[in-house]
């Protein structure tokens, strides 16, 4: 995985913009609105790719610090090439900071990529205050098989194409709908939020079902 993603790295964005029909930003911008962040926020972007996250949240945020974490180091320097101060490579299941010392944790597009998501989602509770917010953004099937079956035969048919186009290999962006059919559903992931120490959990759906945001503050 860690391989592939240092492959895609310059195209990463590019690819989210496609397969989102141009509405990654509008996303990220509502998970960051919804957050309430103080002015002097500590903030988490785990699996951060190429620091969209920490670059909205410099923009809005008045003197937050934003500490961007992902597996991959090519993902990281070009993190480092937009101003982003504080890329650290490291894994989601083990990571290196103390307990309760972020305001908020983001989690863009990683949390199916992640080899253990339990493991994962108890580092995040770990690491964030009291008060504080995980918030994520994802990929998710839609519950109706109709939906469920157009909308992974249209990630297929991106994956496919631009795979080709862009690196000549057609199966290099298929990850994401093969990551798709064992991943949990966003009632699901609320669910393993609630079990994991958060509270306060609320989640909405765009793409019919096809993207899921949650929020979930840690009492």
């Amino acid at each position: 995985m860690r391989e592939m993603f240092h492959r895609i790295a310059p195209r990463y964005d590019f690819i989210t913009s496609v397969f989102s029909y141009g509405m990654d930003k509008r996303w990220k911008q509502v998970c960051v609105e919804h957050a309430a962040l103080p002015a002097n926020a500590t903030v988490l972007d785990l699996a951060s790719g190429t620091g969209d996250f920490s670059a909205l949240i410099s923009e809005r945020v008045p003197n937050a610090k934003t500490v961007a974490v992902d597996l991959t180091e090519r993902m990281l320097r070009l993190a480092r090439g937009r101003g982003v101060r504080y890329p650290i490579c490291a894994d989601a299941a083990r990571l290196p900071f103390a307990s309760e010392c972020f305001d908020c944790v983001l989690v863009g597009y990683g949390l199916r990529n992640f080899k253990n998501l339990n493991a994962a989602l108890r580092e995040m509770e770990r690491v964030t205050k009291r008060g504080g917010m995980l918030i994520t953004l994802d990929f998710f099937l839609p519950v109706n098989r109709v939906l469920r079956a157009l909308y992974l035969g249209y990630l297929y048919v991106q994956g496919f194409f631009w795979g080709l186009v862009l690196h000549g290999r057609p199966r290099i962006y298929t990850y994401i709908p093969d990551s798709l059919r064992s991943f949990v559903s966003i009632g699901e992931l609320s669910e393993l939020l609630r079990s994991t120490g958060y509270r306060t959990i609320r989640a909405c759906s765009f793409l019919l079902g096809g993207i899921g945001l949650h929020w979930a503050a840690k009492e």
